[in-house]
């Protein structure tokens, strides 16, 4: 058993890690920039250490300062969260070098799923469908524009590294495709540290869908369902369901299929700990590999509130190289569950961050209602990080119930002093073909650009 843990990350997942490292009687470091010296994960940590300045380029990227604080409070090992260094495998590598347990995949299991367009080549190997795209990084314009003109347009531009919708261009011509080709480069090395891109076809009116998977030490692995994240503005998760209700009421047969290749990708990776498979699926039931998330997802609550299985828990007793007391055939679906990201920002101004101090706070609550966040009255929200500040999440069972739970939930949830997305995902929750889960990743894009636009209420 691990006695002491530190958490290399920020806002809500850092209070995830901490809350769940008590409950496995834990004790836990928090690191923390000069910005984040009120925040609340530095608040619930037994201990807490500052790293740097505001920017995460000189605080939670800075692998060094990170292990000198490791070593001052003499952990036993590190966990990364989602974001920043948790899927940078050179970070794994230091972390073992230093004797420190990494809580994720090995630096061997990294690298062999080392960049989104190396595991379209594993995925591939693995006899999982991909989209047609480039075989590895796009180094120039020309090279992008030959890939584009094969494979034919609409194209995607995507980082290699990271993740959060970061790095992310769709081009319809050679003009779009070039002005997206440097935006995406120059958005990745700025979140990432590594400019490199690839290039794939951009399937129209997809449905976005992942498979969260746990894998041990001795080799086995299994998945825990799936999640439906085709709620997305700028290409960024912003409402997740479970299950899917493109699955659950068109293609039931596919679950089956998408669950057992994502295992046969974690199983040719030679993958453990926590991961997630992302898949995108066409309206004909068609589905193609996307990318693995070599981390815990943003959007794991709603799985662990419908299977049982806290996932945060798992990923750190299978750190500590405890075999996975769970087989494919012992995980089970009990009702319906759906997230809510609340952001800082304002929908009707692009999604444009807001940060500032909140005023006023009231959490949600109730029977089957969740919120994992780590703001509250008074709390100054910096402008040097991701906008999101908590989900709601809540679960009933079935998903009219989940659905309403959540409608109720959002209406209770009051903050003021900002803008939020709040007044915007209850437009989405009201809307009819949302209430009938018809919906793609088109779906925020057409709401905002078309006729009920002017009936939607901004409370945010």
């Amino acid at each position: 058993m691990f006695e002491k843990v530190l958490v290399a990350n920020r806002g809500e997942i850092a209070v995830r890690i901490i809350r769940a490292c008590k409950e496995l009687n834990i004790k836990t470091v928090a690191v923390y920039s000069e910005a984040d010296a009120s925040s609340m994960h530095v608040q619930l940590a037994d201990e807490a250490i500052c790293i740097g300045k505001a920017a995460a380029s000189e605080s939670y990227l800075r692998i060094d300062r990170i292990i000198s604080a490791a070593e001052i409070a003499d952990v036993d090992a590190i966990h990364p969260g989602y974001g920043f260094l948790s899927e940078n495998a050179h970070f794994a590598e230091v972390c073992e070098s230093c004797n420190i347990r990494f809580i994720g995949p090995s630096a061997r299991a990294m690298n062999a799923m080392e960049d989104k367009a190396v595991s379209r080549n594993l995925a591939k190997r693995a006899g999982v469908p991909t989209p047609p795209g480039s075989e590895g990084i796009i180094q120039s314009e020309s090279e992008a524009i030959a890939i584009a003109k094969k494979i034919g347009y609409p194209v995607m531009i995507k980082a290699v590294a990271g993740g959060g919708g970061r790095g992310m261009r769709v081009a319809h011509n050679d003009v779009s495709l070039i002005k997206g080709f440097h935006t995406a480069r120059t958005e990745a090395e700025k979140a990432f540290g590594n400019a490199g891109v690839y290039i794939e076809k951009f399937i129209e009116n997809p449905h976005h869908i992942e498979f969260q998977i746990l894998a041990d030490t001795r080799g086995n692995i299994i998945h825990l369902g799936e999640r439906d994240c085709s709620i997305q503005r700028r290409n960024q998760k912003l409402i997740e369901e479970t299950p899917s209700p493109l699955l659950e009421n068109k293609f039931p047969k596919l679950r089956k299929e998408m669950g057992k290749a994502a295992v046969k990708i974690a199983e040719m990776a030679n993958y453990t700990n926590a991961g997630t498979v992302e898949f995108i699926v066409d309206d004909n039931g068609k589905f193609y590999f996307l990318e693995m998330n070599k981390r815990v997802q943003v959007e794991h609550p709603i799985t662990e509130e419908v299977t049982g299985i806290d996932i945060v828990k798992q990923q750190i007793l299978i750190a500590m190289g405890e075999p996975l007391k769970i087989s494919q055939s012992d995980v089970t679906f009990k009702g319906h569950a759906i997230e809510c990201r609340i952001n800082a920002e304002d929908p009707f101004d692009d999604f444009r961050p807001c940060p500032g101090q909140i005023q006023m706070y009231y959490a949600p609550g109730g029977r089957g209602v969740r919120l994992d966040s780590h703001v509250y009255a008074g709390y100054s929200i910096p402008p040097y990080y991701d906008s999101m500040i908590g989900k709601l999440i809540t679960v009933g069972k079935d998903r009219r119930e989940a659905l309403d739970r959540m409608s109720r939930a959002l209406a209770e949830y009051m903050i003021t002093g900002i803008k939020t997305t709040i007044g915007f995902e209850q437009a989405i929750l009201n809307d009819p073909n949302f209430r009938r889960g018809v919906y793609s990743t088109n779906f925020v894009a057409d709401l905002l650009d078309g006729p009920r636009r002017g009936l939607i209420d901004d409370k945010g």
